[in-house]
């Protein structure tokens, strides 16, 4: 049985998806672009962004009763390779070792023209 999980803590789904859903003791996070949840702008200072970003998964996953040390994969879309190092500098505050699976790959386009995204995967 799948549980939707909704926060007003993270930017609501903008289309016909959940913010999250929690199958057993696995909790699947929708990607996250850096919407600030509070005023609904978009943060588009790299840096500002990526912490935003993972800010609002925090707050799924707080919602959801896990934390960040529960994530075992992420994903991250970037919609300019060259901020790889920055957003990795601003990950590394959010996660300790050991850290999750990760794959980065670079996009033409996010929606609202965010900077990046980010969805993740955390399990008990």
């Amino acid at each position: 049985m799948k549980k939707q999980i909704v926060t007003k803590n993270a930017p609501g789904a903008v289309g016909p998806y959940s913010q999250a859903i929690v199958v057993g003791n696995t909790l699947y996070v929708s990607g996250q672009i850096p919407l600030n949840p509070a005023t609904g702008e978009l943060v588009k200072e790299i840096g500002a962004a990526a912490q935003q970003v993972l800010e609002n998964l925090q707050a799924i996953l707080t919602e959801a009763g896990y934390s960040m040390a529960d994530v075992v994969k992420t994903v991250v879309y970037l919609a300019d390779i060259d901020n790889f190092t920055k957003v990795n500098e601003i990950y590394a505050k959010y996660f300790r070792e050991p850290y999750p699976a990760r794959s980065c790959v670079a996009v033409k386009d996010l929606p609202k023209g965010a900077l990046l995204e980010i969805e993740c995967i955390a399990a008990k």
